[in-house]
Order: C-alpha cells, then structure tokens, then sequence
C-alpha cells in the first residue's frame, strides 16, 4: 500500500510539474506593477539587498526600499519603490513575450524628496539593455505630493521571455522612486 502511494504522488508531482513547469520559471504574465506584495510595513520601509523578492521582482544589484502604506504618496495602490537603499539599487522581472511583437511599458515616476541631490537618475533596462534614462526633479515635492509623472517606453521582444529592470544611477540614499509599472502588447500604430 504504501509503495502505491508513493507512485501515485510522484505521478501527480510529475503532473503538476508538466502543466505548471518548475518553479524557476517565467511567470506567463507581467505581474505586480503596483508592488502590492509582500506588504511592507504601514508608515514605514522594507529594505531588500540583492537576491531578495517584491514578489514576482527580483532585487537584480545593491538594495531597494519597498515603501508601505502610509510612508508616502503611491501612484497606484499603496506601496511604491525607492531604487536606492543606501546604494544604487535595481530591480528585475522576467515574462513571456512574443518574439517580434511590440510591447509597451508605462510607469510612474517621483524620486524620494528627504534628502541627497534634487535631481535622481535611473534606467529602463530591457534583456539589459538600456531602453531609456530616467531623471526625476524632487525640488518642491513631499512625501504627501510626490509629483509622480507618467512615463512610457516601447520594445519588441526578440524571444519568448524578456527581462524588465529599473536601476538607479546615483549613490547613496534617496533615489528614483517608481509605482504603476504596466506591460501591454501592442497592435498597430502603438509606441512611445
């Protein structure tokens, strides 16, 4: 009986791996632009060093700081990301695409006004390569209006995964801060 057992389960774990495939790989979809989880705590930070997870985001370099509700203004939902956490951060996610088909990602973009150089620097990095600098101009902004403005970059996938990543390019604290990333595929006459 307990050799049937055991068949059976490593049938259904053989099954389970044939349909869902294993677990490092691609998540079919964008997912979790918003960095709605894990849930930060609420008027504070999370600090996240390099190999570290905001869900489906992998910390790519340096470290970031998920900011929970509360801390200050997201553009969407309640958390948004602070690209630098003490260092130069960048954070990575990896989906399906469509070789040759034309992608479009938007985002919001602010950048943490307490303290460091007004002006914060970052990149849009598609399968590592720069797709586009960031600069973001906190003069003026607070944490209760942190001016977020809406970017939107396109690309066209050249294989059927493609790695999405944001990375600041300053030192030291106080970075580029980024919310509402969205990917949607594009038909004709889409671009940036």
């Amino acid at each position: 009986m307990k050799f049937a057992r055991l068949l059976v389960t490593g049938a259904v774990a053989g099954l389970v791996m044939a349909v869902t495939g294993s677990a490092s790989a691609a998540p079919s979809r964008f997912d979790d632009g918003s960095f709605e989880y894990p849930i930060a705590p609420a008027n504070s930070f999370a600090t996240i060093g390099t190999g570290g997870s905001i869900g489906p985001w992998k910390v790519t370099s340096g470290g970031i700081d998920l900011i929970g509700a509360g801390f200050w203004q997201a553009a969407e939902g309640n958390q948004s990301v602070d690209l630098n956490a003490g260092v130069a951060g960048s954070i990575a996610q990896t989906f399906t695409t469509t070789p040759g088909r034309t992608y479009t990602v938007t985002f919001a973009l602010a950048a943490n006004p307490a303290g460091g150089a007004p002006v914060k620097t970052g990149r849009v990095l598609v399968d590592g390569r720069n797709l586009r600098d960031l600069s973001f101009d906190s003069t003026g902004k607070t944490f209760a209006n942190m001016g977020y403005v809406t970017r939107k970059v396109a690309f066209v996938a050249d294989g059927a995964t493609t790695t999405l990543a944001f990375a600041s390019t300053i030192g030291g604290a106080y970075g580029p801060v980024i919310d509402d990333v969205r990917v949607e595929a594009c038909g004709c006459g889409c671009g940036a």
